[in-house]
């Protein structure tokens, strides 16, 4: 079964190639299932490299940028659909209503920004949809041991651990998203 997958993850293009090839990977396995990628709509980075993947393997790119962002050699023109959002807030905004499911890609503070709100409207049911971590050579140890740490202070209920998923490689995510169901507890509180 197809779905609409928001990827979070870098603009960046002066990372190291293992980190192109999981998102080139990610993008394929999405194209070939007929996945629609919803994305930031960057040209550079692994936002770019998913994409291609994407529909070079058959699968549809939804691009969502702030009006600030739609520039020329920064926005990926080819998308099939492009929206331009007043902010990052809207573009946010539309990113999450448009998508089933969230995967995060490594990046940097922005990535981080999307995934710590999106981890936050899920622990408090503004959603319920799966959250995928893809762990690419440890990159979201350091992430999973603040968010233990987090837990064992007393900051966060254990169950919360159950609002998101690490996933060591690509094959695990679409695992993950097959059997997905929403965790029975929720609450920020109980």
């Amino acid at each position: 079964m197809s779905m609409s997958i928001c990827v979070f993850c870098s603009s960046q293009d002066n990372i190291a190639p293992k980190f192109f090839e999981a998102a080139r990977e990610l993008g394929a396995a999405m194209g070939r299932r007929g996945d629609t990628l919803v994305f930031g709509a960057g040209r550079v980075g692994l936002m770019g490299a998913v994409a291609e993947a994407v529909q070079a393997h058959g699968g549809r790119v939804v691009g969502v940028i702030p009006e600030a962002l739609h520039l020329e050699g920064i926005v990926y023109d080819r998308a099939d659909e492009l929206i331009v959002t007043k902010d990052l807030r809207e573009r946010k905004a539309v990113m999450d209503r448009r998508s089933d499911a969230f995967v995060v890609l490594p990046g940097g503070f922005g990535t981080m920004d999307e995934l710590f709100e999106t981890l936050t409207l899920k622990q408090l049911r503004y959603h319920t949809r799966p959250l995928v971590l893809l762990d690419v050579d440890g990159f979201f140890e350091p992430v999973v041991r603040l968010f233990d740490w987090i837990v064992e202070g007393g900051f966060a209920l254990d169950h919360h651990r159950q609002l998101y998923c690490v996933a060591k490689d690509v094959p695990s995510v679409f695992e993950y998203l097959k059997t997905y169901e929403p965790p029975a507890v929720w609450g920020k509180w109980a």
